[in-house]
């Protein structure tokens, strides 16, 4: 079968932004260096730059970087495939505005997702720029989620961001750094949603408001 080779510019700087993506990742201490997983949309060939099994956030290069191709082809490569690469190439299969997935398992955001607790949005930024964070549950027979869970859940092109009951969160965007963003989101909301319901619960509160807009411009124009 004849592929598309992607073009050599633009691969090597889909690398370089990947690198730059994994190496912001772990040094905010949202991924150690084992498991985890990222991936950027190639725009020259049906075909994905994906972070291969048993290299770290941390350890990203050009050549341990693996291209996937969507059709399932592999490009050669001496290092084992991501177990997470079927649900990132379903995800960029099934929705066209998809270029990045940030796949980590931050500690504050996993924490919620073992206790089979949905991150609540009370941030006017999460409100804005997420919405939303669908708490996905493990597999039928208690393994970690694969395409069969994941990607019923990003059908609905409103889904940003998803978190993975006793495993970690998906960040989605046009570029790395916007889905790289959304994973901080995810975390820092996951964080500060401890402190307030630790604080609630020394004081005796059992409720808090929680914002209806994320821009004082949506606000505005829900009151007109």
């Amino acid at each position: 079968m004849s592929r598309q080779a992607p073009d050599p510019c633009e691969l090597e700087a889909k690398k370089d932004a990947l690198i730059a993506t994994a190496r912001r990742c772990f040094d905010r201490g949202l991924q150690t260096n084992a498991g985890g997983n990222l991936s950027v949309r190639l725009a020259s060939a049906e075909a994905i730059v994906i972070k291969p099994s048993g290299v770290g956030f941390a350890e990203c290069t050009r050549d341990n970087l693996q291209v996937a191709h969507l059709d399932g082809h592999l490009d050669p490569s001496p290092f084992k495939p991501s177990k997470d690469l079927d649900f990132h190439a379903d995800l960029y299969r099934i929705r066209p505005d998809i270029n990045a997935i940030v796949h980590c398992h931050s500690p504050w955001a996993t924490g919620y997702a073992s206790a089979g607790m949905e991150i609540p949005c009370l941030t006017v930024q999460t409100i804005e720029k997420i919405g939303r964070m669908p708490l996905i549950p493990l597999s039928a027979n208690g393994g970690p989620q694969t395409d069969v869970e994941i990607s019923p859940v990003f059908r609905d092109t409103s889904v940003r961001a998803a978190v993975l009951a006793n495993h970690g969160t998906i960040g989605v965007g046009k570029t790395l750094m916007a889905a790289q963003y959304l994973a901080e989101i995810i975390e820092e909301t996951a964080h500060i949603a401890f402190v307030r319901d630790t604080l609630m619960a020394a004081h005796g509160k059992t409720h808090a408001d929680l914002p209806k807009y994320g821009t004082a411009m949506d606000a505005a124009a829900a009151a007109e």
